[in-house]
C-alpha cells in the first residue's frame, strides 16, 4: 500500500533517528546505477552511462512514490519565479567553474588528462550523432544526473543520518565522490576529481537552496555539456 507521509517529513528525521529505510532505496538505486552500467560497458561504451541513469530514474521514481512522494518533494518544481531561477543558474554556473578550475590546478599535478578518451569525437561535423547526444545532453545528463546524484542520493543519505545540516554536509560529500568515480572510466582520475568538485559545488547550493530548487543545477549542468558537445561538433578541441 502507498504510503502517505511525505519523504520529508518521516517520523525518523523529525526525532534524529536514522532511517534504514531512506539507506535500502538509497543503495537499491546506487546498485541500480552502477550494476547497469558496469554490465553495458563491454558492448556499448558511449550509452552505458545512460542507459544506467534511465534505469535508476525508474527505479527512484517508483521507491518514491511508494513512500507517497514524487521528484517534486525533491526540488522538481515549477519556479514561481523565472527571474530568479535565472539568477541561481548563473551563480550555478559561476559556482561550478570556481570549483573545477580550482581542483585542475591540483589535478594537473598528480594526474594526465586524458579528456574524453574519445569518448565522442564521432560527432565531430556529424550532425545526426551531435542532434542525438544533445537530446542526451538535456536528459540524461542534465535532469536525471542532478535528480540523481544531487537530489536522490542527499536527500536519503540525509535522512537516513537523522537529518541536520552535518549530516547535510557528509550527504554532499558521499555524492560527489560517486558522481567523481561515476567520471573516471573514461575521464581517468584526473577527470574524476574536477567532476568531483564540480558535483561537489552543485551538492553545497542544492542544499543552500534549501533542497526544494534543483532547476538551475539541471539548467547549468545542461548548459555546460551542450558548449562541450557544441565544440566538439564544431571541431574545436581546445
Amino acid at each position: 500500500m502507498q504510503n502517505t507521509t511525505s519523504v520529508h517529513e518521516t517520523a525518523s528525521q523529525r526525532s534524529g533517528r536514522w532511517d534504514w529505510s531512506a539507506l535500502r532505496d538509497l543503495l537499491i538505486v546506487v546498485a541500480t546505477l552502477v550494476v547497469v552500467k558496469q554490465s553495458l560497458l563491454p558492448f556499448t561504451y558511449l550509452y552505458a552511462g545512460p542507459a544506467s541513469t534511465f534505469s535508476a530514474m525508474a527505479v527512484g521514481s517508483y521507491l518514491l512514490w511508494r513512500r507517497g512522494s514524487g521528484w517534486r518533494d525533491l526540488g522538481l518544481r515549477w519556479p514561481q519565479s523565472w527571474l530568479k531561477t535565472i539568477g541561481l543558474t548563473l551563480l550555478t554556473m559561476a559556482a561550478f567553474i570556481a570549483a573545477t578550475q580550482s581542483m585542475q590546478l591540483v589535478a594537473d599535478l598528480l594526474f594526465e588528462d586524458v579528456g574524453a578518451s574519445g569518448r565522442f569525437d564521432h560527432i565531430e561535423g556529424n550532425l545526426a550523432a551531435y542532434l542525438s547526444i544533445m537530446a542526451l545532453v538535456w536528459t540524461h545528463g542534465s535532469f536525471f544526473e542532478e535528480l540523481l546524484f544531487r537530489a536522490f542520493v542527499i536527500d536519503h543519505a540525509s535522512r537516513f543520518g537523522g537529518g541536520g545540516l552535518r549530516v547535510d554536509l557528509v550527504a554532499a560529500i558521499v555524492s560527489s565522490i560517486f558522481f567523481g568515480y561515476r567520471h573516471y572510466y573514461y575521464q581517468g582520475m584526473h577527470g574524476a576529481l574536477i567532476s568531483g568538485a564540480g558535483g561537489l559545488a552543485f551538492a553545497l547550493l542544492y542544499i543552500w537552496f534549501g533542497r526544494s530548487n534543483i532547476l538551475p543545477l539541471v539548467f547549468a549542468h545542461g548548459i555546460f555539456n551542450s558548449l562541450a558537445q557544441t565544440l566538439r561538433f564544431l571541431g574545436i578541441r581546445d
